[in-house]
């Protein structure tokens, strides 16, 4: 990977850059994990054809306007995680993997998107789903100054499972 970082969304001491070709060993190492496997609709095993594909989609979003992700860095190179932002719905969603957690990436990380969201997407809202029973998620979306909102839960039929879902939300000020 070239070693020049690539611009990105700085702030919180986090690069949140493009991906590139490159990232594809990154993003298995990433997305090819149990709790990632268990808490989203991704495919499992996620392998290099997987994180090809999830590339090329990302790619796609991007062009189209639709999602905006990015890699989590601290250093604008290493990713440490993912966070997206569906500017057309206005929902944000994240991961970081399993060698970096606890380390206050992933809350870093959604205020920062979050901010960027407000500001230059110019949304006025951005909404979180989270199972209720995803205590280290529900822990970043308080400590990013996201709050419930009084939605019933909705399911989501997935490959694996059934996801009930609860909406959070963060209002621009």
């Amino acid at each position: 990977m070239d070693e020049t970082p690539p611009r990105g969304v700085r702030g919180n001491g986090l690069v949140l850059r493009e991906w590139a070709d490159g990232d594809l060993d990154a993003l298995v190492a990433l997305l090819d994990d149990p709790v990632v496997a268990h808490r989203t609709p991704l495919p499992s095993p996620f392998d290099r054809a997987a994180a090809r594909r999830y590339l090329d989609d990302a790619r796609k979003a991007r062009r189209s306007g639709e999602r905006v992700q990015r890699a989590i860095t601290t250093d604008g190179l290493e990713a440490k995680g993912e966070i997206r932002l569906n500017r057309l719905l206005g929902t944000i969603s994240y991961v970081v993997g399993a060698r970096y957690r606890g380390q206050g990436l992933a809350s870093r990380a959604l205020q920062l998107m979050t901010r960027y969201a407000h500001a230059e997407a110019g949304l006025p809202r951005t909404l979180l789903e989270i199972e209720p029973d995803n205590e280290a998620s529900i822990a970043v979306a308080r400590a990013a100054g996201y709050r419930p909102t009084d939605a019933p839960a909705t399911v989501v039929e997935g490959d694996r499972r059934s996801f009930a879902l609860l909406t959070w939300t963060h209002t621009a000020s």
